[in-house]
């Protein structure tokens, strides 16, 4: 089968993955000084600035259609932003400077800086609801599961999809009152848990990926994150279902007003329409994801992936940085 090198070039332009990547290192490097500090806002707020600052030097014209930080009123790259340096592609942008900001605050692992970019006008823009009601899992869900029926039909069709014992699967959830019923039905089910603190966007990619002990990921969780998500779910060929989650009628009408059927069961392509996204996550703390950022004498490592769905390409990028160029000294 021949490869049509020219259609890999479609804007948004293959190259600017590595420029995405240098935003995410950049906030995940901020944030280094305020792990385990009990701070989240102060991190968060290290990891905006420098996300924001280099995001304005990627040649895109760049609109932020998902950002984070108004469910708590934490720093936040706001959504209608522009950003980029306004040339290049037009591009839909996802972010989370720091996906897992409590986790970061408390010195725990699984907190990620992550961004997503597709192009202009293919991402659903979600933002009138916070909360959405996830399903993922790697391609072998395709075809087998189904959000509305119950976690256990689902966990008994992804295991014999996968040729695995129930008793075998572990399902990741993220670990919060609102979902004591559907940890009980995933057990009652036979299946294991892997209960989230935080961070349900590193479940759902290890989810889909074949190398981790996540074989699905379910619960509700952030809208941003489930369009970030569902940005790295394409690049993985993994399955993934999604319907709002309103917290009261008021939030469900306002959802309707900006244009969304509160209703509906939402498809990869609904969340993010056409085949040319892409996911950049550094880490911030450890996890299976990626290894979090660490000092080590004059510099910093870090490690970051990069999917890009147009390609079907995961790849790693290892990078050490001198701490006196990114740091202040009183950070040092």
């Amino acid at each position: 089968m021949s490869i049509d090198a020219a259609s890999l070039f479609h804007h948004p332009d293959r190259n600017l993955a590595l420029e995405l990547v240098r935003a995410t290192e950049a906030a995940a490097i901020r944030a280094v000084p305020w792990i385990g500090k009990g701070d989240k806002n102060a991190a968060d707020k290290a990891a905006v600035d420098a996300m924001r600052a280099f995001l304005s030097t990627v040649d895109m014209d760049g609109v932020i259609v998902i950002g984070e930080g108004e469910k708590d009123e934490a720093p936040m790259l706001f959504n209608g932003e522009q950003v980029g340096s306004g040339s290049g592609p037009a591009c839909d942008i996802a972010v989370d400077p720091i996906d897992g900001t409590s986790l970061t605050a408390a010195g725990r692992s699984h907190a990620l800086s992550v961004l997503a970019v597709s192009e202009r006008g293919t991402m659903l823009d979600a933002s009138s609801v916070f909360y959405m009601d996830k399903i993922v899992t790697g391609p072998e869900g395709i075809g087998v599961i189904d959000i509305e029926r119950p976690i256990g039909d689902n966990v008994r069709a992804l295991a014999k999809a996968l040729g695995k014992d129930v008793g075998d699967l572990r399902i990741a959830v993220l670990d919060r009152p609102r979902h004591e019923q559907l940890i009980a039905d995933i057990r009652a089910a036979g299946a294991g848990t892997r209960l989230l603190l935080d961070g349900d966007v590193a479940g759902g990619i290890n989810a889909a990926r074949r190398d981790t002990r996540i074989d699905m990921c379910v619960g509700i969780g952030g809208s941003p994150e489930g369009i970030t998500t569902a940005c790295a779910i394409k690049a993985l060929g993994g399955f993934m279902q999604g319907k709002l989650a309103p917290k009261d009628e008021a939030e469900a009408e306002r959802g309707r007003a900006a244009g969304l059927d509160v209703d509906a069961i939402l498809g990869l392509d609904d969340l993010v329409a056409g085949d040319n996204t892409f996911f950049v996550a550094t880490g911030v703390t450890d996890g299976a994801l990626c290894l979090g950022a660490k000092r080590e004498g004059p510099i910093i490592r870090t490690e970051s992936v990069v999917l890009r769905s147009k390609s079907g390409t995961l790849r790693r990028v290892q990078a050490e940085h001198l701490v006196e160029k990114w740091l202040d000294p009183a950070d040092r």
